[in-house]
């Protein structure tokens, strides 16, 4: 299907014809008659007809006063919003390609979202923003791109495979796609104002497009002098008393549901405030494809945040008026003459059970399906960037400088998403490190192991512990972990961590697992390691064995250490330890650490 093209203006004889139909001196286009009309710009729920004319509307009026138009849609009373925008999202995070991404999420009545595709910048550079563009034309799925500040994530302490600057931004921004730059992850550097992110910052600043935020852990002093950089949102928010407090500094909120357990405790603080903001939206970040299918995007965090005591049409605001005001997109977001006719029918507000979509005035959805097919891009999906020869198993132990034969105290990750430093003794033989057994003291460990694939150094493997994790009856290896996106591999022995790492390296990407020496699943993600060109229900057939095999290996511990948390182990911009493919990481100083203890680390 067609859909209009949101860079062009709307073509003046549209408009004048809207405007002629509008007084009813013109039949309509389309004419949506007996639904219920989701006010979010006043809250009312109040009875009213929709004029279309081609992709806008041209009249909201009372029901039953026109019958003029060429094709007719009877609501028989149900709700009408306007289309869900999703403030920040990371499509790759999804496995999909966008035409893909787009047939699953509009029929769940997502008709807009503001993609940040620095995953795959980090592996391709500014042609991976450049596929992302060409990638998601005519989609019946607004795609509006953010250029990608976060390659890398965290300069100083990791390598990706590529390193974007103020001229990367300037190139980037000049494009009529881009909206704006994406969340600003290097947090130090823009606190320690270093040349690379200061840069980044005045191109946004110099375009006047946005400049969105990455503030994790972010307070007090740093989050103020974070905001004072003119970073304008933030999608972190780990608590009701962090959303308070970046909403006291005037950040715009992007409600996530990547992390779902957060959400009772922010809506309880927003329902005690005064009023709710407009600085208030919603947003998915990451979203599996298994889960998108299965529970939904945008329509998953509405139903979460309304069944935690959000009123549906306050919800329904957040996702569409204050969205489309953020995005400075004043053509979306309410029902109303002169805005895009991107139109939802429900069947019920609580349960956003979306029945029909409309996008641009087209009839996209019907019950939970694209009425017609989308078509594919003529463009070339960019294969071959996993530049790693095939390892050996020496490769995933870890081996001591400092003693040969004896006994060593080395640091450890201890934990995962707010994890800590911890150290450890471990036996030391023929220079390696020796986990001990896995039903005594100091069991739970894990051997970490990290590889640079873009082919920008020969640093070679980096291998680390993590503690506190039961350890693994086999191995995780996945190249899709942000934001460098390196080939990690988590496991309880070399052996299956070694056939891990080399299943996705013969296959060019994916995520895997293996006990026993056996590939009990595989996720193949050919393109850049981390998109596969299979359709949806497939791509998440594979995601769910890779789900169930890895219940065999890993005895998860809710709900830091979950599957989702593979994705996150080498997040180095993150204030917490890391092992990247330069080594063991500080992320909150910025620095690399010596694995090997000789003095404490100095904090600040």
């Amino acid at each position: 299907m067609a859909v209009h093209d949101w860079q062009r203006p709307l073509d003046e004889m549209v408009r004048a014809r809207a405007v002629e139909a509008a007084q009813g001196k013109a039949p309509f286009d389309i004419l949506l008659t007996g639904g219920q009309i989701v006010d979010v710009i006043t809250g009312e729920i109040r009875a009213a007809d929709i004029g279309i004319i081609g992709p806008m509307i041209a009249s909201v009026h009372p029901s039953g006063s026109r019958h003029d138009a060429a094709v007719m849609h009877d609501l028989a009373g149900r709700f009408v919003t306007p289309g869900f925008i999703d403030t920040h999202v990371h499509l790759e995070s999804s496995h999909l390609l966008p035409q893909h991404y787009a047939s699953v999420v509009v029929p769940q009545g997502t008709t807009s979202v503001f993609w940040d595709p620095h995953e795959l910048a980090n592996v391709l550079g500014v042609e991976g923003v450049r596929f992302a563009v060409e990638a998601s034309r005519n989609l019946p799925l607004r795609c509006f791109l953010q250029a990608p500040s976060s390659v890398p994530s965290a300069p100083a302490i990791e390598v990706s495979g590529a390193s974007f600057d103020g001229e990367a931004m300037e190139q980037m921004l000049a494009w009529p796609e881009v909206l704006g730059v994406a969340e600003m992850m290097d947090m130090n550097g823009v606190l320690n104002a270093t040349p690379r992110m200061t840069s980044i910052a005045h191109e946004a600043r110099r375009s006047g497009k946005l400049l969105e935020g990455h503030a994790r852990g972010l307070t007090g002093p740093r989050l103020q002098g974070y905001a004072a950089a003119g970073i304008g949102s933030d999608h972190e928010i780990t608590s009701g008393e962090d959303l308070l407090e970046k909403l006291r500094a005037g950040l715009a909120i992007e409600i996530r549901g990547s992390h779902l357990y957060v959400i009772p405790d922010v809506v309880g603080q927003l329902i005690a405030l005064p009023h709710l903001s407009s600085q208030l939206m919603f947003c998915t970040d990451d979203v599996p494809p298994d889960q998108l299918l299965a529970t939904g995007g945008i329509s998953d965090v509405l139903r979460r945040a309304i069944a935690a005591g959000l009123k549906p049409v306050d919800a329904i605001r957040m996702a569409t008026f204050n969205a489309a005001l953020h995005l400075g997109r004043h053509d979306l977001g309410a029902i109303c003459p002169g805005r895009l006719a991107d139109l939802l029918v429900l069947d019920d507000l609580a349960s956003i059970s979306v029945t029909d979509v409309f996008v641009s005035g087209i009839h996209a959805a019907h019950a939970g399906s694209m009425i017609d097919p989308i078509q594919a891009p003529a463009i070339a999906e960019p294969e071959n960037s996993v530049h790693i020869a095939p390892l050996d198993v020496l490769d995933f132990r870890l081996p001591v400088r400092s003693v040969t034969h004896g006994e060593v105290t080395l640091r450890t990750i201890k934990g995962v998403r707010f994890s800590e430093w911890s150290e450890v003794r471990l036996q030391v033989v023929d220079g390696f490190a020796v986990l001990p057994p896995a039903d005594g003291p100091n069991g739970d460990l894990n051997l970490l192991f990290l590889q640079h694939r873009h082919g920008l150094h020969a640093g070679g493997p980096q291998v680390g512990l993590q503690e506190g994790l039961p350890r693994l009856r086999g191995a995780l290896a996945t190249t899709y972990v942000h934001d460098a996106h390196n080939l990690l591999v988590i496991g309880g022995n070399p052996e299956d961590m070694q056939i891990a790492a080399n299943a996705l390296i013969a296959c060019g990407g994916g995520i895997a697992v293996v006990q026993d020496g056996r590939v009990l699943a595989i996720a193949k993600f050919p393109f850049a390691g981390m998109l596969s060109s299979e359709p949806p229900a497939q791509v998440a057939k594979d995601f769910i064995a890779l789900r169930e095999a890895a219940d065999q290996v890993v005895e998860w511990k809710p709900p830091y250490w979950v599957f989702k948390t593979l994705e996150g182990l080498s997040l180095a911009c993150n204030p917490f330890p890391y092992l990247t493919d330069l080594g063991l990481a500080d992320g909150l100083l910025g620095e690399l650490v010596d694995m090997e203890v000789v003095a404490p680390i100095a904090r600040s």
